[in-house]
């Protein structure tokens, strides 16, 4: 294999076996930690956004649920693949938690699928989107929701306007277009088989809020006293379901635009390399802290090893990818912690996979949901680059 930029050495796949053990262990370890009954209902489940968790009258956020739903198809697909249970065959199945988080998501959402965020029910349908296509692949058909896509499609439609030349609505307010909420958007359609239109909102993206300096997407374009106004913030999670988008819907163009953005996040969003004399340098991708943030790098990681795959592109291009990704996960495992938890033990990952979890935290310690989501999904995502 070539050498990758920053003096890496050739990039070798990680081992399967261990990229594999260690998603089974922060699969385990977020369900368990923050997995809960909604109301002690039977064969409900929801993520709890904090531990200790605030009662269930607090906030919720729809879209880190999302990304839960995301997380446990991937363990679903690995159980698919092995036989065998991300847990050991202790509980229910990946899927039918998957399926049973979905259903739960919408009698917590008051009965619906649709909220008032374009980019929340965009999330919801592109992770739907997956598990449906699970449930058929495992012969499982109770696990599909066609209700869900059904019911968020249309509110995703009824966002791309023609107001500010095209693009997504982020919210019902709108006053706000961007890239959270027409990327994923563009990536739902185009594995829906609508290219036309996601292609459409990709050349929106393109014209709009692509910095060629930079070779990454800005936030997004907001109305301000009747006129546009950019908002030229940049954000790992921003460039991942772009980067998804462009190769599915795979002109040319897009093509080489995918390859310009992997360079692009190679170059603007690492950390400051780490040099040893063994590996080189380390790519290890940025993060940006708790809150809706610590999301962000895990869903980047996701969509970064959908490149790594993707014979669409070229060899260096994927490698490239597939190093972020690996020096990532190895990053947020290398800095775990263990948390004593009542009777048993749980894995804690750091927010930062530059960064360790401190020890063991302390008894009380509050612990995001969305940083444990994002190490969960970077360690599926490098688990996937080994087959």
């Amino acid at each position: 294999m070539p050498t990758l930029p920053g003096g890496g050495g050739a990039f070798r796949p990680p081992n399967p076996t261990l990229t594999a053990g260690r998603a089974d262990e922060a699969a385990i370890a977020v369900v368990r930690h923050f997995g809960h009954r909604l109301l002690g209902l039977p064969f409900t489940l929801l993520g709890a956004v904090r531990r200790p968790a605030p009662g269930w009258t607090g906030p919720w956020h729809y879209w880190w649920q999302a990304h839960f739903l995301d997380c446990l198809v991937d363990a679903g697909r690995r159980e698919l693949r092995r036989e065998q249970h991300y847990d050991g065959g202790n509980g229910p199945s990946a899927g039918r938690l998957a399926a049973r988080l979905l259903r739960t998501v919408r009698w917590r959402n008051g009965f619906r699928f649709p909220n008032a965020y374009y980019d929340d029910m965009a999330w919801l349908a592109l992770a739907t989107q997956r598990l449906d296509a699970l449930a058929a692949d495992a012969n499982k058909p109770r696990f599909r929701s066609k209700s869900a896509a059904r019911r968020l499609l249309p509110q995703l439609e009824s966002a791309h306007t023609s107001d500010l030349g095209g693009g997504l609505f982020w919210s019902t307010a709108r006053d706000f277009k961007n890239t959270p909420a027409t990327a994923p958007t563009a990536l739902y359609l185009a594995r829906s088989g609508d290219t036309g239109q996601a292609a459409r909102l990709l050349d929106w993206l393109d014209a709009e809020l692509y910095a060629p300096e930079r070779r990454l997407y800005l936030d997004g374009v907001r109305v301000a006293g009747g006129k546009p106004a950019l908002v030229p913030d940049v954000y790992t999670y921003n460039q991942g379901p772009v980067l998804a988008a462009l190769l599915a819907v795979g002109r040319d163009a897009d093509l080489r635009r995918a390859a310009e953005l992997v360079h692009g996040i190679a170059a603007g969003l690492v950390q400051q390399p780490e040099v040893t004399e063994e590996e080189g340098r380390k790519l290890v991708l940025r993060t940006h802290g708790a809150g809706d943030g610590g999301l962000f790098t895990g869903i980047l990681a996701r969509y970064l090893a959908v490149a790594a795959r993707s014979e669409k592109l070229p060899g260096e291009v994927r490698e490239l990818a597939a190093r972020m990704v690996a020096d990532t996960a190895e990053g947020f495992w290398a800095g775990r912690a263990i948390e004593n938890h009542r009777s048993w033990e749980v894995l804690v990952f750091s927010a930062d996979p530059a960064a360790p979890a401190a020890g063991k935290p302390e008894p009380g310690t509050v612990l995001e949901l969305s940083t444990q989501l994002q190490a969960w999904m970077t360690l599926e995502a490098a688990a996937t680059l080994a087959g």
